[in-house]
C-alpha cells in the first residue's frame, strides 16, 4: 500500500463527507517522491473543535506516517458546514524547491 493509501485508510476513520491527498512532494526540495501531502478533510468529527484540536486528531492517526516517511503534512480540516464557505489556499513552493 502506498503512503497516500495508508493516509487516506486511517483518516476514513473520521468519516470524511469529502478527502482530498495531494502529493506535494514535487514541489520540494530532495529526491523523496512520498513526503509531502497536503490534505483537505470535511468531517462532522470536527463539529465543536478548534484547530489545534482537529490537528491533533489527525496527527494521532497519523504518528506513524509522520515519524516516518512523512516530512510534512499541510492541513485543511472543515466541518460541513465551514466547508461550504471553505477557501481551501494553495500550498507555496519550498524555499529550496524545484
Amino acid at each position: 500500500m502506498s503512503i497516500a493509501e495508508t493516509i487516506q485508510s486511517k483518516v476514513a476513520e473520521l468519516n470524511p463527507q469529502h478527502i482530498e491527498l495531494l502529493n506535494e512532494s514535487h514541489m520540494h526540495a530532495g529526491p523523496a517522491t512520498d513526503s509531502h501531502f497536503k490534505l483537505v478533510l470535511v468531517s462532522e468529527a470536527f463539529d465543536g473543535l478548534r484547530a489545534v484540536a482537529r490537528h491533533q486528531k489527525v496527527y494521532a492517526l497519523l504518528k506513524d506516517e509522520l515519524a516516518g516517511p512523512v516530512h510534512a503534512l499541510a492541513l485543511h480540516l472543515y466541518t460541513p458546514q465551514e466547508w461550504l464557505s471553505a477557501n481551501v489556499p494553495a500550498s507555496p513552493n519550498c524555499q529550496g524547491g524545484h
